[in-house]
């Protein structure tokens, strides 16, 4: 009998995995979620610099990035940032901690599949940056639509995040993330009676 692999089992536990754990939430949100939003967001990033600036980006590529961009996270759970981003020293051991993980997953990928799925456990688009901006940008608007709908609901524990994720935002400097806040976000935080008029 073969020897089993655990990469899906531990896959799957990615639901487990609570994001925004030291914020007061009025909708919980796990890594899973986080995980198809941010490929999905990844998705409309690199289809409006294809169709709309015609560039020639690989959104194949970079939705798999996003697929997996979190994945170690099912062994180290999710660092909050405040924790994560509190002085270098802190910030160098957790990406130790990370590659660890990356790699203990990794190990787990059946030996004829693992050279596929180890550039995207890593977080590594083969010297592609542009491909690891856009998945970069996609996880930041991922954080800030969830600041926009906790804000919509009055819960203010979301204030400062917005404010932190909008310079971040603006530093990116990508035309796509502009034409999706201007086009696409704002309809994020209305209800669904409101969607429902236009």
């Amino acid at each position: 009998m073969d020897h089993q692999s655990h990469f899906f089992a531990y896959m799957y536990r990615l639901r487990y995995i609570k994001r925004w754990s030291l914020m007061r939430n009025v909708v919980e949100e796990n890594v899973a979620e986080h995980s198809y939003h941010v490929a999905l967001l990844t998705h409309m990033l690199c289809s409006i610099a294809n169709e709309i600036y015609g560039r020639g980006v690989d959104t194949g590529a970079a939705v798999s990035l996003a697929l997996f961009h979190d994945a170690s996270e099912t062994i180290t759970g999710d660092i909050p940032t405040p924790v994560k981003h509190h002085n270098p020293g802190i910030v160098a051991s957790f990406r130790e901690i990370e590659k660890l993980a990356s790699d203990r997953l990794t190990g787990m990928v059946p030996e004829p599949l693992r050279d596929l799925y180890a550039p995207l456990i890593a977080g590594k688009s083969g010297g592609n940056s542009e491909l690891n901006k856009l998945v970069k940008a996609a996880d930041l608007l991922d954080a800030y639509l969830k600041c926009t709908t906790e804000l919509s609901t009055g819960n203010r524990e979301f204030a400062v995040a917005k404010k932190q994720l909008e310079t971040k935002i603006a530093a990116l400097a990508l035309p796509e993330v502009d034409y999706f806040l201007e086009h696409l976000a704002p309809s994020v935080e209305k209800t669904l009676d409101e969607l429902s008029e236009d």
